[in-house]
């Protein structure tokens, strides 16, 4: 392979370098042909940062555990919260993907589930939107929704908790 080659491979691998970062892009990948038995295969990957998403899903989930704290005080459920985790609770019900959460069908209707109600195996508790599709989260078990720990509209992350049914 002469120089020339190299430094026209070079310059092609900084304009898609470029390409990647003015584009947002997270990876691109490219074969340029130059023959029967000459190629260049060429892979630009960069790592996108996961914790400020992290930090943002917790910033959105920690307010609205805060705000349903007052809801459950004027049932007059227990107020006492535990200092444990709520995912840690062996009645908690967990987000099974990552997505908004929509306590009820449509704006303007009563919500699924409220504090204090009962239900069955199997009923619907929220409605997640996961890449426009709504996922109807069905209660793992029968019993009584002590706690509500996402608000109408937030966005949740696999595995975070949603409520505790007791």
């Amino acid at each position: 392979m002469s120089n020339k080659t190299h430094d026209d491979d070079v310059a092609f691998i900084k304009a898609l370098a470029e390409l990647l970062n003015d584009n947002d892009l997270t990876e691109l990948q490219v074969k340029r042909n130059y023959g029967e038995d000459d190629s260049l295969n060429v892979r630009v990957s960069r790592r996108k940062e996961v914790a400020p998403q992290m930090n943002a899903a917790l910033q959105a989930y920690a307010p609205a555990t805060a705000a349903v704290a007052p809801s459950v005080a004027a049932t007059g459920t227990d107020v006492s919260a535990p200092s444990e985790d709520p995912a840690s609770h062996p009645g908690a019900v967990t987000s099974p993907m990552v997505g908004t959460v929509y306590t009820q069908a449509e704006p303007g209707v009563p919500a699924f589930v409220s504090v204090g109600d009962s239900v069955a195996e199997g009923d619907t508790l929220l409605i997640i939107e996961a890449m426009k599709t709504m996922n109807h989260i069905p209660a793992p078990r029968s019993g009584t929704v002590k706690r509500i720990l996402v608000e109408d509209g937030a966005a949740v992350e696999y595995g975070a908790p949603l409520m505790i049914i007791e």
